[in-house]
């Protein structure tokens, strides 16, 4: 070795020795259990935020965690060289780790409201739990494992001060907590939707966001990893067509079943039930306007189905009335010029099938949204008959009211002055025999029935329908009165044409000319324009007009709601529209009706000062003399037999009384 060559070899040795003597030593290796040593005291702290922060690690809590089952203290702790050590080691970074969680949480809306100043904002420790007891989520135990999502998502999204500072509020999380997904959580189903499969686990972010997996045009996505059939349905919707070219305006999930609250569709309070879907949901674009005008789609949806046949049941609380869904589908909407739509016409009678079993083409042919305004005759003469009852009840039942008014006024002015005098006695003319009496009684039943189970029908949320259970309970007591009510119309028509007393009665109603001047002679004595009292056969023009007007509101009744009861057999041989138009007139007519019987028939038997505070006559067929003969003096066949029936009777007392007193004088 050369001179040079030494001094080459001194050189490296002594650069190398002074190289290793400038390296720090290595750190040791420190076991959990030297760690504990120190921290297993309750009253190890440090101050943080100005508060007293425990420094204690419970030994049991750590070993059976995520990170001590894998790892020592140091492992994160890497700036801890000495036990023990003199200064607080610096808080670890859960990034050291877990770098993707890390930089999606970083991305997400409550890394951002931390940095903003918002240090309720949730971090790792608050959703995973204490550092040092962490449990991986398939642990039941661990808050996120799937049943304890929502209460570590409700920890702050559930407190009302904390959500109010941020500026939210605790709605989304107590309706997800009244949800069927909640429920089914609950219930122990490991698949049902928690907070995080929508909202997902680290970058959650805001449902404005278009990355949010809850934004608008994601939200098929995101049920989709639940229901995937019903996401490829909606896609090929026209709902989903729509959403796909980026119109916001358009449903998706969230908009028919609402975000949090979603519940079973056979919930009354679901906003898909039948009690919802047309009014509240549906509505919200098919009854608005500017939708309407904006895409050219038809509006007013919701009023012209309303108004139609199915939507008088609907009203009326039925549950199986056909609704927006039973037409149109569900998921798969689609226009009816779309060969695969529900409501195209070559698919109307298998739609329509499905509740009404053999309807045929022509039973499928006319609209189901009936519109006031609308061009077609169905509409056009449901509007006209609407028009004209209106029009009929308030001149009718007016009438009414200002007849018995004027009536009433004149009949007490005469009591008080001793003109009319309200006789006590006997009652001894029979005004009803027993078979008309029966024929009333059970006329008057099945109208009373009728009246409360068609109102009750009509308005399922008021009080009257109480009284009847559940609409099926409705429905079929309303059929039963019907049928009886006919019953006793078709029987009446018999008594009237095959017995001689029935022939007498339907005579005597006969209207004649002396009804017209009867009216004309009613109206100026009770005006006071006359002092001549008029004179009245067996019955009046008041009576005669209660009778025809029931014989022809029976017959409409009857027609009516037979075609309402049998509307797929009448549909089929009959425009559909037909249909709706018994509809409306059944309903109104059954308003007139029971306005009459109010006004008209019960002053009558009721409210007339002459026979207040009843006529029971109903009762017992019979009315007093007195009376008789004050309202219908020229019945002179009604009078003379009472007459005569009186005489019997005092014939048969008096020959009674002698007899009794023969047969005391005889012992």
């Amino acid at each position: 070795m050369n001179r040079y060559s030494k001094f080459l070899l001194i050189f490296v040795l002594l650069a190398g020795g002074l190289a290793q003597a400038k390296q720090p030593p290595k750190a040791a290796k420190f076991t959990t259990e030297d760690c504990l040593a120190c921290h297993n005291d309750a009253s190890l702290t440090k101050e943080e935020n100005g508060k007293q922060v425990s420094l204690q690690v419970k030994e049991e809590q750590f070993k059976n965690s995520i990170h001590g089952s894998m790892f020592t203290c140091t492992d994160c702790h890497k700036d801890v060289t000495s036990v023990p050590h003199e200064s607080t080691p610096a808080k670890p970074s859960c990034a050291q780790c877990h770098a993707d969680e890390q930089k999606a949480y970083d991305s997400g809306l409550h890394a951002k409201a931390r940095a903003a100043g918002d240090h309720e904002a949730a971090r790792c420790t608050d959703c995973h739990g204490d550092v040092h007891a962490i449990l991986p989520a398939s642990d039941p135990a661990s808050k996120v494992s799937h049943k304890n999502i929502a209460a570590t998502c409700g920890a702050c999204h559930g407190q009302q001060s904390v959500m109010q500072q941020a500026g939210e509020t605790t709605r989304p999380f107590s309706s997800y907590e009244d949800s069927v997904h909640a429920k089914l959580v609950a219930a122990g189903n490991e698949k049902a939707a928690v907070c995080s499969d929508c909202h997902g686990t680290h970058d959650m972010r805001r449902v404005s966001d278009p990355q949010s997996p809850v934004y608008k045009t994601n939200v098929p996505a995101t049920c989709a990893k639940c229901h995937a059939a019903q996401k490829a349905e909606f896609m090929t919707s026209i709902h989903g067509q729509a959403i796909a070219k980026g119109n916001l305006h358009a449903p998706v999930c969230t908009d028919c079943h609402s975000s949090h609250m979603i519940k079973d569709p056979k919930d009354p309070a679901s906003t898909v039930s039948s009690e919802n879907l047309v009014t509240n949901t549906c509505a919200q674009c098919h009854e608005n306007v500017k939708m309407s005008r904006e895409f050219g789609v038809t509006g007013g949806r919701a009023g012209s189905y309303l108004a139609s046949y199915h939507g008088l049941a609907t009203l009326r609380g039925s549950k199986i009335a056909a609704n927006c869904a039973s037409c149109h589908g569900v998921h798969n909407i689609l226009p009816s010029r779309d060969p695969n739509s529900t409501i195209n016409p070559a698919h109307l009678v298998q739609t329509c099938g499905k509740c009404h079993p053999g309807a045929n083409a022509n039973f499928t042919a006319s609209k189901m949204h009936l519109d006031a305004h609308a061009a077609d005759i169905g509409s056009k003469a449901v509007a006209l008959i609407r028009r004209f009852y209106l029009l009929m009840i308030f001149a009718t039942i007016g009438g009414m009211l200002l007849h018995n008014v004027i009536v009433m006024r004149r009949k007490l002015v005469d009591i008080r002055n001793g003109h009319i005098h309200i006789s006590g006695g006997a009652r001894n003319v029979l005004r009803m025999s027993f078979n008309q009496r029966l024929q009333h009684m059970t006329l008057l039943l099945s109208f009373f029935v009728l009246v409360a189970t068609g109102f009750a029908l009509k308005y399922p949320e008021s009080w009257i329908s109480l009284l009847f259970f559940n609409e099926v309970v409705r429905g079929t007591l309303h059929r039963i009165a019907g049928v009886v009510l006919m019953l006793v119309g078709i029987y009446h028509l018999y008594y009237v044409s095959a017995t001689r007393e029935g022939r007498k009665l339907v005579m005597d109603f006969l209207p004649e000319w002396k009804d017209v001047t009867d009216t004309k002679d009613a109206l100026f004595y009770y005006l006071r324009l006359s002092e001549n009292r008029p004179m009245f056969k067996r019955f009046s023009y008041a009576e005669k007009m209660e009778y025809w007007a029931l014989i022809w509101g029976t017959v409409i009744m009857g027609l009516t709601g037979i075609m309402m009861w049998a509307k797929v057999e009448f549909g089929n041989h009959l425009p559909r529209w037909v249909i709706d138009v018994a509809t409306a007139v059944h309903f109104y007519e059954a308003i007139l009706a029971s306005l009459a019987i109010l006004v008209w028939h019960f002053y009558m038997v009721i409210f007339d000062p002459e026979v207040y505070p009843m006529n029971w006559a109903w009762y017992d067929g019979k009315i007093t003399y007195d009376l008789y003969q004050s309202e219908h003096p020229l019945d002179v066949e009604t009078l003379t037999q009472a007459i005569e029936a009186e005489a019997r009777a005092q014939a048969q007392l008096q020959a009674a009384a002698e007899a009794k007193e023969e047969n005391v004088s005889g012992h």
